[in-house]
């Protein structure tokens, strides 16, 4: 596979290193400063051009990933449609649900796939789970959390765009906790509704929130919690557990560290302990899962079917944290179609 990227930030340099270990050329980039993105470029093997235009274009690329902040998605996304190169994007999949929606439709109608990059999804425990739950060995499901209890710090939101409602499209619930967001609802399905509370730059000089906490209602019945906050120093690994009726497994940072399933048989869970997690540096997360995203995403326009987390489960998570954001600002119930 050849790849395009656009926007050369932090998280792009995970991205060439995981195309590198995986066989895939990436031939050209760009960004917004010049000066980094030849800096890119160069530390990678690319061309660099100036325009996103001219990735969207390039004759020597199959899919464009896009790396930029999430209020630029639309824009790439309608220009692939027309040249007929499929598209993957950083978390979360926009700021707005009637973005993310459009989105999807332009990628549908140009006849091109859209990817969402939710990593997480392709941990060992992550695998693992979605194969025992699907299978019942956990019972019925009864609570679903997360907690993401993390801390970034002052200099990380130095610039003005960071936390800021119009650019990532709110705080640690959307940029840092929306991978545990994912996993719920991916692993415990619909939400029917939920209630949110929230302290807004509670410790940072940012608009949006640093604190926010959830309880949430599954249209399966089940109950549970998100908890999401970069303001805990000095941060802590993430959690997400899955309580049901036969016993209970929880996911620390990428790792499955407790598997209780009372009369349990079948294929031996991955336990396992010194987990990889973002808790007080964002770059300290594994590079394997994106190594199997990217393969997966490849198999999938090889084979002309939809990837893992294509746009339509990107959507789904952005759903719930939109609802969240919405009871946090009205003070009431949101419920959602399940």
């Amino acid at each position: 596979m050849r790849v395009g990227i656009i926007g050369t930030g932090a998280i792009s340099h995970m991205h060439a290193r995981a195309y590198q270990n995986i066989g895939y050329r990436l031939t050209v980039c760009t960004d917004i400063n010049p000066v980094s993105g030849r800096k890119f470029a160069d530390q990678h093997g690319a061309e660099f051009v100036s325009t996103f235009q001219e990735v969207c274009r390039h004759r020597e690329v199959d899919y464009v990933d896009v790396c930029t902040f999430p209020d630029f998605r639309l824009e790439p996304i309608a220009l692939c449609a027309e040249t007929k190169k499929h598209v993957q994007v950083q978390k979360p999949i926009a700021t707005s649900l009637a973005t993310a929606r459009l989105m999807i439709e332009t990628a549908r109608a140009g006849g091109i796939l859209l990817g969402v990059v939710s990593q997480h999804r392709f941990d060992d425990a992550s695998l693992f789970l979605s194969r025992a739950i699907g299978a019942g060995r956990l019972g019925k499901l009864l609570e679903c959390d997360c907690y993401v209890k993390w801390y970034r710090s002052p200099e990380y939101y130095a610039r003005p765009i960071k936390g800021s409602w119009q650019t990532e499209g709110g705080g640690a619930l959307i940029t840092q906790a929306i991978h545990q967001v994912d996993l719920l609802r991916w692993l415990a399905g619909p939400v029917a509704e939920l209630y949110g509370v929230w302290q807004l730059g509670a410790r940072h000089r940012i608009e949006s929130e640093d604190v926010v906490n959830a309880v949430v209602r599954y249209a399966s019945g089940a109950t549970g919690v998100i908890q999401a906050s970069t303001a805990f120093w000095p941060g802590y690994a993430e959690r997400t557990e899955f309580h049901g009726t036969k016993g209970t497994a929880i996911v620390s940072g990428d790792k499955l560290t407790t598997w209780d399933v009372e009369g349990d048989s079948g294929e031996a869970a991955p336990v396992a302990g010194d987990a990889a997690s973002g808790a007080s540096d964002p770059m300290a997360i594994s590079l394997a899962p994106f190594e199997r995203q990217f393969r997966e995403f490849g198999d999938a326009i090889t084979h002309g079917r939809q990837p893992l987390v294509s746009g339509e489960a990107g959507y789904q998570a952005l759903e719930v944290v939109d609802a969240v954001y919405r009871s946090c600002r009205t003070g009431q119930t949101v419920t959602l179609d399940p």
